[in-house]
């Protein structure tokens, strides 16, 4: 709870209280949420992934998909987010989920250098139109696209359709993305990362087994004072 009231505020401090729940309950799925998502917005984005993949594995919910892909964004793999995305089944993935992750996917082609690539994969998303909030959030998505590619018109022509109101909530889903893009090359990185990449129960096992740990470490200490203070006494 302390996580989730610190989160907006005091990010860091929130990431502090997640680790302390973890330790008590590292097998709960709310308890590896929080400590995924507090790692993400301190932007620890590998052990945010680790988290959402372990949430992933213990509850089945894909709600997360879309910070999964961002974390691999942040962490400056953009070709992963986009396949990430790529391998899921769509049709069972909430519409929210479905916008934020497009949103991702997008701004991982702008990662990639291809902006139209990144507005036409916008455009392929239909969003059900009583859902104005979402509506909304693409428009703004669609908008930085076109403002990247020069297109101030369409822009303008997109911005039209919205309240004044609605246009100060949008917020710039790009806007941390630098002038200088660098282009990955897939077939280079494939060459050259010869490492394991482990599977998603290998990839938890290890966290699981320092979450145990470290409690047992804990009842450890717990039991050794106890004993110190029956000798004491």
């Amino acid at each position: 709870m302390a996580a989730g009231q610190l989160v907006d505020t005091d990010p860091e401090l929130a990431y502090k209280h997640a680790q302390e729940a973890l330790k008590r309950g590292g097998r709960v799925d709310i308890v590896r949420e929080a400590a995924g998502l507090t790692a993400y917005y301190t932007e620890r984005y590998a052990e945010a992934l680790r988290e959402f993949r372990t949430v992933r594995r213990l509850s089945g919910s894909n709600q997360h998909l879309a910070l999964m892909a961002d974390c691999e964004r942040g962490m400056g793999r953009p070709e992963r987010a986009i396949a990430l995305a790529q391998e899921e089944d769509m049709t069972k993935v909430p519409v929210d989920t479905q916008v934020e992750l497009a949103i991702v996917v997008a701004g991982a082609r702008v990662d990639l250098g291809d902006n139209e690539a990144a507005l036409a994969h916008l455009e392929t998303l239909t969003i059900p139109t009583a859902r104005r909030d979402l509506n909304v959030r693409m428009v703004g998505a669609k908008v930085a696209i076109l403002e990247l590619l020069g297109r101030h018109d369409d822009a303008e022509e997109l911005l039209s359709h919205l309240s004044p109101a609605e246009i100060e909530s949008i917020e710039e889903p790009y806007e941390d993305i630098d002038d200088d893009i660098v282009v990955f090359d897939l077939d280079d990185e494939e060459t050259s990362d010869t490492s394991h990449t482990p599977s998603e129960e290998e990839d938890t096992e290890g966290i699981d087994a320092d979450v145990e740990e470290t409690t047992e470490n804990n009842a450890s200490a717990e039991t050794d004072e106890e004993d110190d203070k029956d000798t004491n006494a």
